[in-house]
C-alpha cells in the first residue's frame, strides 16, 4: 500500500527569509519529526506482533506448501484500507486538525500491522539492520532537504513520476518473474525514496512559509507532512531489505 503515497496536495516553491533562524519553522519541523518517529516505533510494535505471535499471523499472513507467503483476506483488507483512507479523505471539503490526526495514526497503524510479513519474510538481524541504515539514510537526506539553497521542485517532479513507473513495474513483475526486473525495481526505489525524503523536507519547509502563521492549517500540515515523510521512509526501509535483509526463504 505504502507505495501510493503521493495523493496529497504538494504546494510549489516559494521565496522565503532566512530559515536557519526561524524559531517558528523549527518548531513546526520537530512537530513533523516528532509524530514520524512515534508512528515508526507504533508500526514496529504492529509488524512484530502480527509477523511474531502467532494466533495474529495466522489471522492475517498464510504460506503454501512451497513457502510463499502471501496475506489472508483479513490481511489484504488491512494491506489495502490505507489507500481507501487517503482517497476519502481526499474528497473531503475541509480538514480538520483532528481529522488529519486520525488520517495519519490510522494509515500508520494499519501500515504497522501489514508489515508483519517482513519477519516472516527476513530474519529478524536482517531487519533490524535494515531498519538502522534506513534510519541514517533519512536523517541525512532530509537534513539536506532542509539546508538547501537548490529548488527541488523539478526533481521532485521527476521522482513523483518515478514512483508511478515502480507501480506499474511491479505489477508487470507479478506476471513476468524476471530477476532482473525486481532487482531494477528495488535499486530505482531506493534512488526514488531517496531523493523524496529530501524534496518532502524541502516542501514542508515552503508549506510552512505559506501558512503565515495560521495554526489551524500548520497542525493540519503537521500531520500530512509526518505522513509523507514516514511513507517514504516506510517505503526506503521495505526496497533496502531486498539487498539487506537476508532472506529466510
Amino acid at each position: 500500500m505504502s507505495d501510493f503515497d503521493r495523493g496529497f496536495a504538494r504546494p510549489g516553491m516559494a521565496a522565503a527569509p532566512d530559515m536557519s533562524i526561524d524559531a517558528g519553522l523549527r518548531s513546526f519541523m520537530l512537530g513533523v519529526y516528532n509524530k514520524v518517529a512515534l508512528g515508526l516505533v507504533l508500526s514496529a510494535a504492529l509488524a512484530w506482533v502480527t509477523g511474531m505471535y502467532e494466533p495474529t499471523r495466522a489471522l492475517l499472513f498464510r504460506a503454501d506448501g512451497a513457502g510463499h507467503v502471501g496475506y489472508t483476506v483479513l490481511g489484504m483488507i488491512i494491506a489495502f484500507a490505507p489507500i481507501g483512507i487517503l482517497l476519502f479523505q481526499g474528497f473531503a471539503r475541509r480538514q480538520t486538525a483532528r481529522s488529519a490526526s486520525f488520517t495519519y495514526w490510522a494509515i500508520v497503524s494499519l501500515i504497522g500491522a501489514s508489515l508483519g510479513m517482513v519477519f516472516i519474510v527476513y530474519s529478524g538481524v536482517g531487519v533490524f539492520q535494515t531498519f538502522l541504515v534506513t534510519a541514517g539514510a533519512f536523517g541525512g537526506l532530509s537534513l539536506v532537504g532542509y539546508t538547501t539553497k537548490r529548488d527541488l521542485t523539478g526533481m521532485g517532479s521527476f521522482l513523483i513520476m518515478g514512483v508511478w513507473g515502480l507501480i506499474l513495474a511491479s505489477l508487470a513483475s507479478l506476471f513476468f518473474h524476471s530477476p532482473a526486473l525486481v532487482f531494477a525495481i528495488n535499486l530505482l526505489g531506493v534512488g526514488i525514496f531517496a531523493g523524496l525524503i529530501a524534496y518532502d523536507t524541502q516542501r514542508l519547509k515552503m508549506t510552512y512559509y505559506q501558512m503565515g502563521g495560521d495554526q489551524a492549517s500548520l497542525s493540519v500540515a503537521t500531520s500530512y507532512g509526518a505522513l509523507s515523510l514516514y511513507l517514504d521512509f516506510i517505503n526506503l526501509f521495505r526496497f533496502l531489505l531486498y539487498f539487506m535483509g537476508g532472506s529466510r526463504r
